[in-house]
């Protein structure tokens, strides 16, 4: 099982990097990986220097996705399909026990959507 969740957390990895500009990581390790966006914002009358994207953590029977765009427009659920909304847990991690080609498209497409909601609001 560990092994099946570390090549799947390297999938999901591979995907993830790609938006490494321009969004930057915190934690780049075996394990655990996240993408930030480093910026100067306001939200919701807070200001902040940065703001948390995405992220994978290799958990003791899954690999959690942490989708944070989800959780600031709930909405965005709407545009999953039932696969991949099926694996949401809570209100931004999905847990991923497996993984095949259309599972990973969608995480991909997802991950595409975040960041065009990201730029519209100018936390990128």
């Amino acid at each position: 099982m560990q092994e099946e969740l570390v090549n799947i957390f390297k999938k999901l990895k591979k995907i993830l990097k790609k938006y490494e500009n321009p969004l930057k990581p915190k934690f780049d390790l075996d394990s655990k990986y996240d993408l930030w966006s480093f910026k100067d914002l306001e939200i919701a009358g807070r200001k902040r220097k940065e703001i948390y994207f995405a992220g994978l953590i290799i958990q003791s029977n899954y690999v959690g996705f942490y989708f944070m765009p989800i959780y600031t427009n709930t909405k965005l659920k709407n545009v999953f399909k039932p696969e991949l909304l099926s694996l949401l847990k809570g209100k931004s991690c999905f847990h991923i026990k497996s993984l095949n080609e259309e599972l990973e498209n969608q995480i991909e497409d997802a991950l595409k959507k975040g960041i065009q909601l990201y730029k519209r609001r100018k936390w990128i």
